[in-house]
């Protein structure tokens, strides 16, 4: 049992962080210097932020996920969602800062609200930790969705 929890953490974790390695690797290198250029509201954290931020909230959405994957009323809809999710999340880094589409990655945006929403709901019927892991993601993604339509705004 323990082999099949550590090996099940390191396929969500492998599976949540290809969302980081490849909107940070599709930010790095589409990144400047346009986003240098537009303008920004006085609401926009320092560059430094992110990085950290995403890191913790990635590492919460693996253990939400996880914590889920070994609950008793488990449901493959809803890894089907994550996993949509997750998609959705890696979408927003690519049509943002590689296709340098700002109404677009608000779309984007929008429907990884719903999905995160969604996931939320799915997780308080069955494990709560999983439930309140995910809350500061919508939280921050939220957030994101303001900086969003406030540099669609101002651009």
């Amino acid at each position: 049992m323990l082999k099949n929890k550590f090996l099940s953490f390191v396929i969500f974790f492998v599976i949540t962080y290809s969302a980081s390695f490849i909107g940070g690797f599709v930010t790095l290198s589409f990144k400047e210097p346009w986003y240098s250029q537009l303008t920004k509201s006085n609401y926009n954290p320092p560059d430094w932020v992110f990085a950290p931020v995403w890191t913790i909230l990635y590492l919460m959405m693996t253990l939400s996920i996880w914590f889920f994957w070994h609950s008793k009323n488990r449901d493959i809809k809803t890894i089907y969602i994550y996993l949509i999710h997750i998609a959705l999340n890696i979408t927003w880094s690519i049509v943002f800062f590689g296709l340098h589409q700002i109404l677009f990655a608000f779309i984007v945006l929008l429907l990884l609200i719903f999905f995160i929403i969604s996931l939320i709901l799915r997780y308080k019927r069955v494990n709560l930790l999983s439930y309140y892991l995910m809350i500061p993601y919508l939280l921050w993604t939220i957030y994101a969705l303001f900086l969003n339509f406030n540099l669609l705004i101002l651009n």
